[in-house]
């Protein structure tokens, strides 16, 4: 009876660490889907660079148009060919969130309160959507479809700063934050 009792409870004891780990999992691959989609957006922006820096590499230097060979001249229409193609193929993503506000046209239009800037609203938005989860800088970067450059995930950092020391988001860690409970 006793062996039953104490099969019994192992068995319970392995169900709960075993829960503990399937939700500590779940955060980790819900990270690990973050960090992809932030690779994936600097993937995306290296490539653009380098493609650009292609076609500059692909221009004699000092030259015209007028006075490259003709080797040139078909390289250089090669790759700006190959530029539009993959653009086309690839268009750029954007976000719903990130339209453009008219400028103001008169003064009482100036007047009028504005309670955040575009950032921030689309930050609030993100929070909004992804719930209790824990988030770095670059992660709402990529999200937002902003460069993952530093000078703008500093933006985001900043923001999310400002926005901490509010109230509206809170610090969850070291580079991490989460959405104000209500």
């Amino acid at each position: 009876m006793v062996s039953a009792t104490r099969a019994a409870h192992e068995i319970e004891v392995t169900a709960e660490s075993l829960q503990e780990d399937l939700a500590r999992l779940e955060i980790q691959k819900r990270a690990l889907e973050r960090e992809l989609a932030a690779v994936a957006a600097h993937l995306d922006s290296v490539q653009r660079a380098l493609s650009a820096l292609t076609v500059l590499m692909a221009e004699p230097s000092g030259r015209h148009a007028a006075e490259q060979p003709e080797e040139a001249k078909a390289d250089t229409a090669a790759v700006a060919a190959a530029r539009t193609a993959r653009k086309q193929a690839a268009p750029r993503r954007t976000e719903p969130t990130q339209k453009a506000k008219p400028a103001t046209s008169s003064r009482a239009e100036a007047d009028e309160p504005r309670s955040y800037g575009a950032l921030t609203d689309q930050i609030l938005e993100y929070f909004a959507g992804v719930g209790d989860a824990e988030v770095r800088a670059r992660d709402v970067a990529a999200a937002l479809g902003r460069a993952t450059d530093s000078g703008s995930i500093n933006a985001v950092r900043s923001t999310l700063d400002r926005l901490v020391g509010t109230s509206r988001v809170r610090r969850a860690g070291r580079g991490l934050y989460r959405a104000q409970k209500s």
